[in-house]
Formats: C-alpha cells, sequence, structure tokens
C-alpha cells in the first residue's frame, strides 16, 4: 500500500511514522509513505498557498490552485491511477474502525492536511471525499494524518505479528454489532490488593471467553451507548 499525505509541515511527520510498528511496516515494504510540501506548488516565489477569504472573515484560505495542481501531479506519478483522495477536515465523514479496515484494503491514497480557516471550497469538486476524525477543530490536519495512518496500516496483513489482534479489539464487530474491549490483566496476580479476576486463572478458557463478552458489553453500555444503538 501507498500512503501519499500533502501538508504544510512534512517534517512533524518523521518522528511517528520512523518509530515503532509505522517504521517497520516500511522497512518489511509492506507499505510506503510519501510526503509532499504543498508549498511546492506555490503559484508565486514566495510560496504563497493562501489567502483572504471573500466576503470576510477570520483567518486565511488555502487556495485551489495549488492543491489541484498538487493532487493531479501526485495521481500522474502514483502507480494505481484509481488513487482516492481525501481531504482531512472536521467537515468530513467521521473516521472509525469500519472506515480504517475500508481504506487499508486499497492500493493507493492520498491525504491533503487542511490548515489555516480551512479550503477554498472549489477543491472539494476535484477530490473523491472528505475524513474527520471527530468533533473537534485542530489546527490543522496533520496529527488526525498521523491517526488514520497509524490506523490504517496496522491492520495491513503481515504489519503485525499476531492478525487476531486486529480481532478482538475496542470496536472489532461481533455478531454485527462493535463493542469496546473487554478488560486485560497480567502479572503481578496482586497489586495493592487489587486482584486479578478469579476467571482469568481457572483456564476453562469457555467461561473466560463468556466472561470477556459479558465484559465487553458491560463497558460498551457505560462508556459508548451509542455503539450499542448502532
Amino acid at each position: 500500500m501507498i500512503i501519499h499525505i500533502l501538508t504544510l509541515f512534512p517534517e512533524v511527520f518523521e518522528p511517528v511514522f520512523n518509530s515503532s510498528i509505522l517504521k517497520r511496516a516500511q522497512e518489511k515494504g509492506l507499505v510506503q509513505i510519501k510526503l509532499y510540501n504543498l508549498r511546492d506548488w506555490a503559484i508565486d516565489k514566495h510560496g504563497t498557498v493562501d489567502d483572504r477569504p471573500y466576503g470576510g472573515g477570520a483567518g486565511m484560505i488555502l487556495k485551489v490552485e495549488p492543491i489541484y495542481q498538487a493532487v493531479k501531479d501526485i495521481k500522474n506519478e502514483a502507480q494505481n491511477k484509481r488513487l482516492k483522495t481525501f481531504l482531512l477536515s472536521p467537515r468530513g465523514k467521521t473516521f472509525n474502525q469500519t472506515l480504517a479496515q475500508k481504506l487499508s484494503g486499497l492500493e493507493e491514497i492520498l491525504l491533503i492536511c487542511g490548515h489555516y480557516e480551512g479550503f477554498d471550497e472549489r477543491i472539494r469538486q476535484f477530490v473523491d471525499g472528505e475524513i474527520s476524525i471527530g468533533d473537534y477543530v485542530l489546527t490543522g490536519g496533520e496529527i488526525a494524518a498521523m491517526a488514520i495512518t497509524d490506523a490504517i496500516i496496522r491492520l495491513i496483513p503481515g504489519v503485525l505479528k499476531k492478525p487476531e489482534a486486529t480481532q478482538k479489539e475496542s470496536f472489532s464487530k461481533v455478531d454485527k454489532k462493535a463493542f469496546l474491549e473487554y478488560p486485560q490483566y497480567t502479572r503481578p496476580e496482586n497489586f495493592q490488593n487489587l486482584s486479578v479476576p478469579r476467571i482469568l486463572l481457572s483456564g476453562n478458557h469457555k467461561k473466560i471467553t463468556l466472561w470477556q463478552k459479558y465484559q465487553a458489553q458491560k463497558i460498551t453500555k457505560k462508556n459508548r451507548p451509542d455503539l450499542l444503538k448502532k
């Protein structure tokens, strides 16, 4: 898989993408991450990529021309001409595990990081969709791009040592419903009078599985009842 990221700040990605599982996934050749600086497509010698909004308003708006040209050039260079392009914006479809799984199955995607007060509306005519990572506003799309990239890469076959790790975790669907993950424990067995539930020490895997399902439902009902309604 190839993930292209268009941003004003490519340098902020290096520490995240060159660490831990993301680094190993790239070293194995399972994924390529390509970073592009939007200013390389600026329309003047000053590197201008934003301007004041028509009609007034606070802040600056990312111009349509540099983004359009960048998307066009990246598509032309893409290995897969069906590359999917997404704006990262609070107006987008909320990112979740289901969408992460869908994107992880694509061969090539482009994530476009917003900044300032957002995009010139016309750029939306030249992309495939928009993604938001939640109901809040960030200073830019870089953190969103990191989160989405991380969530996608860990789902690619071969990235994690144990494939079942992505099947039994929060938001993974069981009987067509998504639950939060059940509680887990490790050694020591007792810590400051807080003990591991005895059922987990019983060796009875059938009972343990039932306990885990019950706990997952209980936690989901308490913390995310909206998931049960879905």
